[in-house]
Parts: C-alpha cells; sequence; structure tokens
C-alpha cells in the first residue's frame, strides 16, 4: 500500500479544472438554430436535443480515454470499441432516448490491420448490444500528434417530445434504484494507471485475488450498456435517469437539485477494492473518481421501484432527499 494516498489530481486530471475549461469552451456558443434542428435543452446535461417535429434527435460524443494504453500494454484491441459505444449509448439513455445510428473517429500513429480487425470487432459487437448501426466513420494517421492510438465517436438517438427525461419530475421521497456495473468502465483510468506503476505490479500479473486473469485483463473490462434502461422507462413512470462516469457521485448534481442518501450502495466489485488498497485512495476520493460498482441510476416513485428492479436487475440503493450527496458517512457536497 502506498503511504501517500492517491488522487485524481494527483494523477494529472482534476475535476473541477475540466469544469472550468467546459465553461470558457462553452460560454461563445450562443447561436442557436430556429425549426428543424432547434437546440431544446442548454448545453451540459448527458446529451444534446435538437427539435425533429414530433420527435427530438439526442447527440452524444465520447470517446474511451486512456484506458486504450492498457489495451496497447497487453496487446487487446477488441473491446475498446465496445467501450467507445457504451459512453456515446448511455448517456443517450440517460434522457430517455434511444440510440439508432453511430459514426466513429480512430487516430492512429500508424496502421496495423491487426489492430484494427480488433477494434472493428468491438465496434460491431458493441452496436448489436445497442441494437444500432454504424453509419460511418474517419480514420487518421496523426503521427506527430498521436502516440498510439484515440478512438472516439458520436452517437444519435431519437425520442418523442414528451418522454425526454431531463431530472424536472424528480421529488423528495422518490427512491433510487442502482444498476451494477461491470467494473471501471472507460473513467479514472489516469489514477488507475498511476496506481498500478506505483504498486510494483505488472500488467501481465494475475490478478491477486483471482489469478485466472492478469491484472491488464481485468481492467480492460468493457463498459456495460444499459439498454434494459428503455424496457423501464416504457414500463414505469421514471422521473430520473443518471449514467455515472467521470467524478463518480458528483455526477448526479446534473440530474436534480435536490439531494441523494445511499441507505444500501451496490457493493463494489473487488477490483476497486484492489485500486484502492494499492494506492491508498480514500473512500470519498474513490466515489469521487469511479462508478464504484453502480454504472447507471433510475429514479422514480417508490410504487414503482420493485417494477423497476425486476426489469433490469438492479437494486434499491437509496433515496431523494432535501439535499446533498450522503453515502457511507461521507457528504460529498
Amino acid at each position: 500500500m502506498q503511504e501517500k494516498k492517491l488522487t485524481y489530481a494527483d494523477s494529472g486530471v482534476d475535476i473541477h479544472e475540466e469544469e472550468g475549461t467546459i465553461g470558457n469552451l462553452t460560454k461563445s456558443m450562443t447561436y442557436r438554430r430556429e425549426g428543424i434542428g432547434a437546440p431544446l435543452t442548454n448545453i451540459g446535461h448527458y446529451a444534446g436535443l435538437m427539435d425533429f417535429g414530433e420527435h427530438a434527435l439526442a447527440m452524444a460524443t465520447d470517446g474511451v480515454g486512456s484506458k486504450v494504453l492498457i489495451a496497447t500494454e497487453i496487446e487487446k484491441w477488441d473491446t475498446v470499441g465496445i467501450d467507445c459505444i457504451a459512453m456515446n449509448v448511455n448517456d443517450l439513455l440517460a434522457i430517455g432516448a434511444e440510440p439508432i445510428g453511430f459514426v466513429d473517429y480512430l487516430a492512429v500513429e500508424k496502421h496495423s490491420e491487426e489492430f484494427a480487425r480488433q477494434i472493428g470487432v468491438g465496434l460491431a459487437k458493441g452496436a448489436e448490444i445497442s441494437k444500432m448501426s454504424i453509419l460511418g466513420g474517419e480514420t487518421a494517421t496523426l503521427p506527430e500528434i498521436v502516440n498510439g492510438f484515440d478512438l472516439a465517436g458520436t452517437c444519435l438517438g431519437m425520442v418523442k417530445k414528451d418522454e425526454i427525461i431531463t431530472g424536472e419530475k424528480v421529488e423528495i421521497g422518490d427512491v433510487l434504484v442502482g444498476l451494477p456495473s461491470s467494473g471501471i468502465h472507460s473513467n479514472g483510468y489516469t489514477l488507475v494507471r498511476r496506481i498500478i506503476e506505483e504498486s510494483g505490479y505488472s500488467y501481465h500479473d494475475p490478478l491477486p485475488y483471482n489469478c485466472s486473469k492478469t491484472i491488464g485483463e481485468e481492467l480492460i473490462t468493457p463498459t456495460r450498456i444499459y439498454m434494459e434502461v428503455l424496457d423501464v422507462i416504457r414500463e414505469c413512470n421514471v422521473h430520473g435517469l443518471a449514467h455515472i462516469t467521470g467524478s463518480g457521485l458528483l455526477k448526479l448534481q446534473r440530474v436534480t437539485d435536490l439531494g441523494f442518501e445511499f441507505i444500501d450502495p451496490i457493493e463494489p466489485p473487488e477490483v476497486f477494492k484492489f485500486l484502492q488498497k494499492e494506492g491508498g485512495v480514500d473512500e470519498a476520493e474513490m466515489y469521487r473518481t469511479f462508478n464504484m460498482g453502480m454504472g447507471f441510476l433510475i429514479i422514480l416513485p417508490p410504487e414503482e421501484a420493485e417494477k423497476a428492479v425486476n426489469l433490469c436487475n438492479g437494486k434499491i440503493v437509496g433515496k431523494i432527499v432535501e439535499k446533498g450527496i450522503k453515502l457511507k458517512g461521507i457528504d460529498f457536497i
């Protein structure tokens, strides 16, 4: 265990600085199209929405991040395409939109046929899980800019205007239904890599708690795609949705100004406990950085909770309160 307690900021990613960058990036974006294509919500929710008659078109864009460095280290790239699609699709699902199309952007330092084949395998699998088409994309060779590769994409979805879920219906007493994650997903990997680098382990070493796979194989477990959320939306009166990604529980502030109290949270998988121990990371920092075993959250009235749990294999983890975000005695706000 490290004597020094590592943080995400120590590793080079300061979420507060990122917020400032986003603010400065978007403050000049004042032009708004009218009619078909006019924006329906302000920039800042999980996905952008535009007018398309009876429906709204939803768009999200994201990448895999520094998780790709681990994939390259162990020369296994057939899952990162799933991650790329998952990070986009889950953001669309978080406003109630159904994914319908995707385009990818692959930037490489140099070309390799086997590498490209594996990337394609992952993208195809992610699209199949999401029940959508890959409509095209772009591949760029950038040896002076890219060291290795970067994979990102943009997802298009659709939702009827009167079925958009923004969180405005969330009220005190609503129940929180958490959906388990498949692991770390695709956030916090700058801290993950720093922990492994300082721990004395390598990505090729067997997992201490599961010798059937290596540390690297565990760390590139693909992000879960939460398509069952659409079933919950169709069958239940959903008030709010959240995709738990970078900044962990702090992401919930996007949904509502009300508070979240986690009474019975999902138990974090062993990989989080391993990283926390090896990095000496405190509990609050873990929940501010990672999903900690809960990759998606559904907010709905108490009488709808059990139905939702059955539809999505979720768990009742807490309730909406007046203010704050509280878990395990930690007040995150």
